[in-house]
């Protein structure tokens, strides 16, 4: 059996009919049809994405409701856990060697994580000398700053209002995909960061090996997800928003418990040989700013 991400229950609120946020498309054919909800596939670009989807009030609502206070104990639970697989996916990333640079050139380089949770990354980068900064619109963010003592910003990112040019790294790890407007956010993202700053994105891979095996089934296609990316899609939003792509990994052949032990460590190191695992990490660059 498959266990699906973890997801706040379906809901009948406001939704609303929406252009493509890839490319502004207003064409669509059935993608996946889930247990209550479904998503169509954009026929100009084919990006995956609920449409109609949510609209933006009612997601915040979901969040800042009792659902949230779910979300924050599975966050807490598994904070460990999470913060190990995005050390992980960051390595993997190269962020390392971007950061043993940032040092050479910069006391305090500043980082902000986007959609931080409890704050654990945040609270790893600070101790080795990171400036860091957090958003996120769940209860999670009290969390993070009663518990860790962070400057973590309980609104959307277009809202706090950063001034130009101010992180050397934006970090947004399972974001993208619960946004309403993800061009909106990778605009921002870019009018922050400064010139030659990186964004790194992780964000489940609905063109991977998993995506293609189960269809409707797969864990990542759950209500809370407006929009499943692919490699192709994602990385033409980037590049249409002022980034340049630096690198794309991807990890994650089978799910645990999807198979034996054997099939599943087989699986894994093909899927991530092969660019085609279930969870990708996109790093791009910010270029000239766009008027």
């Amino acid at each position: 059996m498959i266990v699906k991400t973890w997801s706040m229950p379906v809901s009948a609120g406001e939704n609303a009919v929406i252009p493509c946020a890839c490319c502004s498309g207003g064409s669509f054919k059935p993608a996946l049809n889930c247990e209550g909800f479904s998503f169509v596939r954009c026929t100009r670009c084919s990006l995956v994405q609920r449409n109609p989807q949510p609209v933006k009030d009612e997601i915040i609502m979901r969040y800042n409701s009792t659902f949230g206070n779910d979300y924050l104990a599975y966050e807490i639970e598994n904070e460990k856990t999470f913060l190990n697989l995005q050390l992980f996916a960051l390595k993997d990333a190269k962020f390392n060697k971007l950061e043993k640079y940032l040092f050479s050139k910069n006391e305090h380089p500043s980082f902000l994580d986007i959609g931080c949770a409890t704050g654990a990354l945040l609270v790893n980068l600070r101790r080795r000398g990171w400036n860091v900064t957090g958003v996120e619109i769940s209860p999670a963010s009290v969390y993070a700053r009663e518990q860790h003592e962070l400057n973590v910003y309980n609104v959307p990112l277009e809202e706090v209002k950063f001034k130009h040019d101010s992180f050397n790294v934006v970090h947004a790890s399972h974001l993208i995909e619960h946004l309403n407007d993800p061009g909106v956010f990778l605009s921002e993202a870019q009018r922050i960061l400064k010139l030659n700053g990186r964004l790194f994105i992780t964000t489940p891979n609905i063109s991977g090996f998993q995506a293609r095996l189960f269809g409707s089934r797969w864990r990542s296609a759950i209500f809370d997800h407006l929009y499943l990316f692919s490699k192709r899609t994602l990385i033409k939003m980037l590049k249409a928003h002022g980034f340049k792509i630096e690198s794309c990994r991807t990890w994650g052949g089978l799910a645990a418990g999807a198979a034996p032990d054997w099939l599943k460590k087989t699986a894994d190191v093909l899927s991530k040989r092969f660019g085609c695992g279930d969870v990708m990490i996109i790093t791009c660059r910010k270029i000239l700013p766009i008027e």
